[in-house]
Formats: C-alpha cells, sequence, structure tokens
C-alpha cells in the first residue's frame, strides 16, 4: 500500500574523434575479398593499424589529488545560483529520502519494494506513488495533465509541512535510456546510491549526469522562429511570464533531460507553498496539450529551484560526488565511455556480419548446385572477421567491468569525492 506521508558529454558527441570511427571499415562491403570461408584468419595491415590498443598500458593514471578539466572534453559551465551552499549534517548521520513517483494504473512499480526493501524498512526512505488515472487511490493528482510535473507539484503541496530530507522525483519505470548508464540504467541503483550529501549542498540534482541531450545549449526562448525539434522553445517565451512574472526571459534554458531530479527539504521551502499552487493551477488552466506543458517545465525545473537557466554540472564530478563512481579523473571518465562507444560500434559491426553471413548461406543452400551466384559474392563478409570482433567484444566488456568495479572503489573515499567535485574537504569531513 502507498505511504501516505513521508519520513524522516554532451559525451557522444565528444567522442566523435578519428580513434572511435575507425571502427567501420573505410571499404564498402562491396570491396571485401569474394570469397566464402568464415574461418580464422590472419590480421590485415588494417586491423593491425587499427587494433584495440593494449589496455593494460594505456589506461590513463590517477593524477591524485590533482583533478581538473585538463582535456577533458566538456567545456566547463559555472552555476550561476544565487543560493547558498547547503549545510550538511555531520558525519555518520542519516538523512531520510522520499522517493515520488508518478505512474499509471497500467504501470508497475514493485521495484521500488522488491529491491529498496531494506530501505523502505530501515526508515530511511519512503515513497510517494501518485497514481494519476485513478482517483480512488491513496495518492493522486486533482488532475492527469503535464505528465509528471502535476505530480510532482502535488506532493510539495500535500506534504509541505512534513518533507523528508532529500525528495526524489522520478518516473514509474525501473529501466529507461535516460537513466545513467553506469548504474545500468537502473532507476533503483540510483536511488540507492544517490548521495543525500551532495543533494544537500547543491539543494537541486537532475539525476542524469550526462548532458545528451539538453546540456550545453538547448532551449532559446527568445528564438522568433519555431525549431520543429524543439516545439516547446516558443511555447516557453509564451509562458515565461505567467510562470516567472518577475524574471526576465533568459537567452538560454539547458540541464540535462528528463524530468527526473532531487531536491532538498532547504531548497523546496526556500519557495512558500503558495507558489507551488500557483505553479499546479498555470498546468490545470493552460491550454497547451499534456504533453506540451510538461514540456515547458522539462527544462525550467532548474530555474525553479536554482534560480539559474543553466544548469549542466560536470558528468564526471556527477557521477562521482552524486554516485560514488570516480575514475580519477576526467580524462579518466572519458576513457571509460570511450570503450563502451567503440564496444557498441563492434557490437554494430558484429551484427551487419552476421546478416551479410546469413544472407550468402541462405543463397547457397536456394542454389541446385551449392554455389551463389556472382553478384551475391559481392555482399560477403570478410572472413574470420567475426572471430576478431568478438574478442574485442570481449576484452573491452572485461576492462570496462575492472574499471568500473575501481571507480566504485574509489568512490568510497570522501576525500577523493571531494576533489573530484573540485570542493573542499578537510580530515574528518564525510561525504
Amino acid at each position: 500500500m502507498v505511504a501516505h506521508r513521508c519520513v524522516p558529454f554532451l559525451i557522444v558527441a565528444a567522442l566523435c574523434t578519428g580513434f572511435l570511427f575507425v571502427v567501420f571499415r573505410s571499404s564498402s562491403w562491396r570491396d571485401i575479398p569474394q570469397s566464402l570461408g568464415l574461418g580464422h584468419h590472419e590480421p590485415t595491415e588494417y586491423e593491425k593499424i587499427h587494433a584495440l590498443p593494449d589496455l593494460r598500458t594505456t589506461r590513463p593514471k590517477v593524477d591524485y589529488p590533482h583533478i581538473g578539466e585538463g582535456v577533458f572534453k566538456e567545456p566547463k559551465i559555472e552555476s550561476s545560483s544565487p543560493y547558498p551552499v547547503g549545510q550538511t549534517k555531520p558525519p555518520g548521520s542519516n538523512y531520510t529520502r522520499c522517493l515520488v513517483v508518478a505512474r499509471l494504473k497500467s504501470e508497475s512499480t514493485a521495484w521500488i519494494d522488491e529491491q529498496l526493501d531494506d530501505m523502505l524498512a530501515s526508515g530511511l526512505l519512503s515513497k510517494a506513488v501518485y497514481t494519476v488515472d485513478d482517483r480512488s487511490a491513496p495518492l493522486h493528482p486533482p488532475r492527469n495533465k503535464g505528465h509528471e510535473v502535476m505530480v510532482y507539484l502535488s506532493y510539495i503541496i500535500d506534504f509541505y509541512d512534513d518533507l523528508a530530507d532529500v525528495n526524489i522525483f522520478m518516473h514509474a519505470h525501473r529501466y529507461t535510456w535516460h537513466n545513467n548508464e553506469l548504474l545500468n540504467n537502473d532507476a533503483s541503483l540510483m536511488v540507492r546510491h544517490l548521495s543525500p550529501e551532495r543533494v544537500t549542498r547543491d539543494g537541486y540534482m537532475n539525476l542524469r549526469c550526462h548532458w545528451d541531450p539538453g546540456c550545453p545549449s538547448w532551449l532559446h526562448p527568445g528564438a522568433t522562429e519555431k525549431n520543429p525539434e524543439k516545439g516547446e522553445e516558443t511555447l516557453v517565451a509564451d509562458a515565461w511570464a505567467e510562470l516567472f512574472p518577475f524574471d526576465p526571459i533568459p537567452a538560454v534554458l539547458s540541464q540535462p533531460c528528463c524530468a527526473q531530479f532531487a531536491v532538498s527539504k532547504e531548497r523546496v521551502l526556500a519557495l512558500p507553498k503558495q507558489r507551488y499552487v500557483g505553479l499546479r493551477d498555470w498546468v490545470l488552466r493552460t491550454e497547451l496539450s499534456d504533453y506540451m506543458s510538461g514540456r515547458v517545465f522539462e527544462y525550467t525545473w532548474q530555474f525553479l529551484f536554482t534560480a539559474a537557466p543553466l544548469h549542466c554540472p560536470s558528468m564526471s564530478a556527477c557521477y562521482c560526488d552524486g554516485y560514488g563512481y570516480c575514475f580519477g579523473s576526467p580524462q579518466a571518465f572519458d576513457y571509460w565511455f570511450e570503450m563502451r562507444y567503440l564496444r557498441e560500434s563492434y557490437k554494430q559491426e558484429l551484427h551487419i556480419w552476421r546478416e551479410r553471413a546469413d544472407l550468402i548461406e541462405e543463397a547457397r543452400q536456394r542454389s541446385t548446385d551449392g554455389r551463389v551466384k556472382e553478384d551475391a559474392l559481392l555482399e560477403v563478409p570478410e572472413p574470420g572477421r567475426n572471430v576478431w570482433l568478438r574478442d574485442q567484444i570481449k576484452n573491452l566488456t572485461v576492462e570496462m567491468e575492472r574499471s568500473r568495479s575501481a571507480a566504485f572503489e574509489l568512490g568510497k573515499e570522501p576525500r577523493h569525492r571531494a576533489l573530484e567535485a573540485g570542493r573542499e574537504w578537510r580530515d574528518g569531513d564525510g561525504y
């Protein structure tokens, strides 16, 4: 039963380097030698030149304790929030957390109880699951409009006087592409590993560390021409005077997608309850559709809780200080995702190889003499390439897991979390 109260960079674009794009042959499939043998082969000169580097010797060294942006591929964006840094509790103290979820009756949120049962049993986590299309549910919004916006605002209004220390706003599904890749795109792992200290200090934390999509410069509310890929751009400008009547329209609005974030109790209470009531009333009465009214808020939550139009914190610091995965430097963080990108490219090439091989085999079986017509031979995959690709995928997977495990161990050190996040740390400080 739903608890009725809560208790105590753009990485892919940055990776577009020559190193990453050599995974696909410079020649087309039509240039592959016309041979039907699919067994082992000696490496070609191309493969020797572009072979995966020896990961044991080329893995970036941790330049501890000197942490800097250096050649890190994301531009550095300073936060312009006027709010002071929040005061964390003494090291070893507990923080209450409330997981706020918007769901349809048809959507299951059983993963919360199944995966976070120990946190719920201890009292450190409570849940507020709002069913948007069931008015008989213990928690439901006044109307199913604005997607998650209506639920998020309703929770703040309903529990304004009894908030948890950290309030986590998420969608109902456990796995989704816009969850964090280093945590297996798993919402339960994000909740489990989320640092309450990070949320308390910053006041507001977008739960997605990756900039793509959304950062560093996404919406331009002052744009005079409509962008078909950003339908909310001009709508935000039209709605701004009603949502934020005392603030000028910013030139740029940016934060990582997709409307999942955590806010400290202190930051929520920085605005009066009536402010949230007014925002919810806007959603209720606006003529914008359910979808578009929700999209307007997706890139304004950061302004509501930070008073800053841009919120694009360092991805490596987000993972390290926010979730405890510390690679030692932004450069080492980059390297893990370069390996991942390379592995996915190899997987895609292997898939294409297998499709070509299957076509050749099908053509042979249809042939009366067991031979393949000349035009079909032009599509044959390179002999043995599949074996090489499987080996590279396996090697990358092993190294990625080793590196990820090492990052998690390093993230257990409060001192290193502070260093990688660029904040001051003194002996005896916690996270």
